[in-house]
């Protein structure tokens, strides 16, 4: 069972900027992909961005040019750079592994006009 950590959501203005990390209790260098979802109220869950273990990302369409996705191996972390926030960025935000389908408890950013 790999235990998997979210952290750094928070309030934070339009425009603003927040650096979510995710934390695995294995080795993440050898996982193919790793992701980061986002659940806003009354809305499905939606893949945000994601990243293979030789570093190709992929983002969707609203947080292109605006968020960053990348992995430290060396600590088994993955970070979401988030800049330029607007406030139908506030979600949930969850990491997932998908080899076992492992997923955060979440983490909450909440953007304010």
């Amino acid at each position: 069972q790999v235990q998997v950590v979210e952290s750094g959501g928070g309030l934070v203005q339009a425009g603003g900027s927040l650096r979510l990390s995710c934390a695995a209790s294995e080795r993440i260098s050898s996982i193919p992909v790793m992701e980061w979802y986002r659940q806003a109220p009354g809305k499905q869950r939606e893949l945000v961005a994601s990243i293979t273990k030789f570093g190709g990302t992929n983002y969707a369409d609203s947080v292109k040019g605006r968020f960053t996705i990348s992995r430290d191996n060396a600590k088994n972390t993955v970070h979401l750079q988030m800049n330029s926030l607007k406030p139908e960025d506030t979600a949930v935000y969850y990491c997932h592994i998908m080899i076992g389908d492992y997923w955060g408890q979440g983490t909450q950013v909440t953007v304010s006009s």
